[in-house]
């Protein structure tokens, strides 16, 4: 009997100390996370895990009781030398070490088939518990939420980006990865250099030799301006050129709408926004003395985003960047 006693006491003893790390290594707000998606598991634990002190209290005075316990009748059992040497063995490796592996492995899996034991553990010991857990909850408050900054949540996204069991793909790991750090981005890091920003004089002719030209360039919306390029005055639209007489001037049919300015410190984030609520898809970069320092287009924010260029038929270069840094570095 007194081997029938000890070994339900070294499982219990297990148990207890398997469900103390198990439990509560996990987030109560990663709990309700899973929840809200329809976890089955994460709302079966949750139901003991969201008082953590009550259960902490429970599992330790549990755990606590079955080990001095274990040790009385293994007193009976064995002399007290060999009683003491058994007593540490039996709860160090069956009552502590392979149960809480255990436990760390598999939490969700474990923890969802015994809430319900725990409840029962929570309601015989809760006349001692509560007041414990009470005055824990007074003295040291709520349990702080784990709130991870932009570099972690890249970083955990890449991880399961690498991760066999993941379902997030390398697509969805650069666009994810692209959408929170873009922010830290500002706009003379994305815009085409003023040394190779395409714009056309208003007084200019259209002709069969700029017509041509305008298509080699390839570009959708062209700064206009007026003497001096730092003087823009309007957008030339390209889908306005379709069929359109030749011996025309710029001035007759550039758009003289609304030009938006931004300085070079532009937060991507806040430029993304100035596009979308004033539905101009250009922005003109200048610095603080009006000076023009380069053009950013919308899709130059959304490359940003998406990490990667969005080039199609009639783009001769897509990075702009590199264009002018070549131009600077060049020497006949």
């Amino acid at each position: 009997m007194d081997y029938l006693i000890v070994t339900i006491l070294v499982l219990l003893s297990g148990l207890f100390s398997g469900l103390t790390l198990g439990l509560l290594s996990l987030d109560k707000n990663e709990l309700e996370r899973k929840i809200s998606l329809g976890n089955e598991k994460a709302k079966k634990i949750f139901a003991v895990r969201k008082r953590g002190n009550l259960l902490l209290c429970t599992l330790l005075l549990g755990n606590v009781g079955v080990n001095s316990t274990l040790a009385i009748f293994l007193g009976n059992i064995a002399s007290g030398v060999v009683a003491g040497i058994t007593a540490t063995g039996l709860i160090v490796i069956f009552g502590e070490i392979i149960p809480q592996a255990t436990f760390a492995k598999y939490a969700m899996q474990l923890g969802a088939k015994t809430a319900w034991l725990v409840k029962i553990f929570i309601f015989i010991l809760f006349p001692v518990c509560w007041p414990i857990a009470w005055i824990l909850d007074k003295t040291l408050g709520e349990e702080i939420p784990s709130i991870y900054s932009k570099k972690e949540l890249i970083q955990i996204i890449k991880e399961h980006g690498c991760s066999k069991e993941s379902n997030v793909d390398a697509d969805e790991e650069r666009i994810i990865e692209g959408a929170l750090s873009f922010s830290d981005k500002n706009a003379e890091q994305i815009m085409t250099p003023r040394t190779v920003v395409y714009a056309l004089e208003i007084s200019a002719c259209l002709d069969e030799k700029l017509l041509n030209r305008i298509k080699k360039e390839g570009f959708t919306r062209i700064p206009v301006y007026k003497k001096l390029i730092d003087n823009v005055v309007g957008i030339l639209y390209a889908k306005d050129l379709i069929n359109i007489k030749l011996g025309l001037k710029i001035k007759d049919i550039y758009k003289k709408e609304k030009i938006l300015t931004v300085p070079r410190r532009q937060k991507l984030d806040q430029l993304l926004n100035i596009f979308i609520g004033s539905k101009v898809h250009l922005a003109l970069v200048k610095d603080e003395y009006h000076g023009l320092e380069g053009v950013v287009a919308l899709e130059d924010v959304i490359e940003e985003i998406l990490k990667r260029e969005i080039v199609d038929e009639t783009d001769q270069m897509p990075d702009l960047q590199k264009k002018a840094r070549n131009k600077i570095n060049y020497n006949p």
